[in-house]
């Protein structure tokens, strides 16, 4: 186990307060407003200002306002913060409607799941706060696509940093992902909102969702059905840590798993992990939380719970794995970050 040492504990304290922005105050800021009271009107248009090659921290501060555009951060653009500086997260909102099926605009076909992304973000470093990313697909409208899946926010970085964010979305809504299979990529989520009702935290990244909210969201008919989590974690690796978070949201009792194994493209060697500890699970919680997934059992990956509360909660059972006590104090939060402590520069 690592243990987080003052320094850690301060970074990590200063990064939700109000007054992190001031810590960021040293980095260079550019501005983004519809209203052309910014040095740019698009989010895009600034991160396309930033230098390829690029490592010292910029800010790209945005107005409060929707702004419907798709956004991607390449990775020669390392250190970058997209933040809103309104007085809520949801005074700043980045949204598009693309999905798995949608054709591309030049007619070279689809976008896929990853291409969907409203928000991509390929840089080490990358950090959001005080906003919102949201796909807003309208799946009753196209259920003749094939491919729905429709991704608010895809991360594929080391040393990501999502802060009192709501991203938000239907099947796929956060894509936590690495470079490669045989890239770390690390994300700290805190203080922040993940809404969908499909697979919607997925993908191969080691990431820490923290002292947050999950919300279970109705199927485009109306119907309560669902998983929360699909990691696909390569072995060897840490894969999702939900902690001292919550799970709820309007769906019926007892219909949604915690999550299922996640093989991408049938790879056996992947280890999918994901572990909800200290964290309160509503009645739409299954009492059997965990399924297969793709001819893959999630028995033969690492699914597991430890000292969770609430009516979605439940003891250990051949069908509810429960980590002792010894096996909880290797899965916490600073063994995921390992030697990263997450700040605000």
């Amino acid at each position: 186990m690592v243990t987080l040492g003052v320094s850690a504990v301060l970074a990590a304290g200063a990064l939700q307060a109000t007054g992190s922005a001031s810590a960021a105050a040293v980095a260079t800021t550019l501005t983004v407003a519809k209203d052309g009271s910014g040095q740019y009107t698009t989010v895009q248009a600034a991160v396309n200002a930033v230098p390829a090659g690029n490592t010292a921290r910029v800010v790209v501060l945005i107005k409060p306002g929707t702004y419907r555009e798709l956004v991607k951060i390449p990775s020669t653009k390392q250190n970058v913060t997209l933040q809103g500086s309104g007085t809520s997260r949801n005074d700043t909102v980045i949204v598009y409607g693309n999905a798995s099926g949608t054709q591309k605009p030049d007619g070279s076909g689809t976008y896929g799941t990853s291409g969907s992304a409203t928000l991509a973000a390929e840089a080490n470093g990358f950090q959001a706060r005080n906003l919102t990313i949201a796909n807003d697909f309208d799946e009753a409208a196209h259920q003749n696509m094939s491919g729905l899946q429709a991704v608010a926010l895809r991360t594929a970085a080391d040393k990501v940093v999502l802060d009192s964010v709501v991203v938000t979305g239907d099947q796929d809504t956060l894509l936590l992902d690495t470079a490669s299979k045989t890239t770390l990529g690390r994300v700290w989520m805190t203080n922040s909102y993940v809404v969908g009702n499909v697979d919607f935290i997925f993908g191969r990244a080691t990431a820490v969702i923290d002292k947050s909210v999950i919300t279970l969201k109705k199927r485009w008919d109306g119907s309560s059905a669902g998983y929360i989590t699909a990691p696909s974690t390569a072995a060897g690796r840490k894969g999702f840590l939900i902690t001292g978070s919550t799970v709820n949201g309007d769906v019926s009792a007892a219909s949604f798993y915690l999550g299922r194994p996640w093989h991408a493209g049938g790879d056996a060697t992947l280890d999918p992990m994901a572990t909800f500890r200290g964290t309160t699970l509503s009645s739409a919680v299954k009492a059997a939380p965990w399924t297969d997934m793709s001819g893959f059992s999630w028995k033969d990956d690492r699914f597991a719970e430890y000292r969770n509360t609430g009516p979605g909660a439940g003891s250990a059972s051949g069908d509810r794995p429960q980590l002792s006590d010894a096996q909880a104090a290797e899965q916490e939060t600073a063994d995921w970050l390992a030697d990263w402590t997450p700040s605000a520069s």
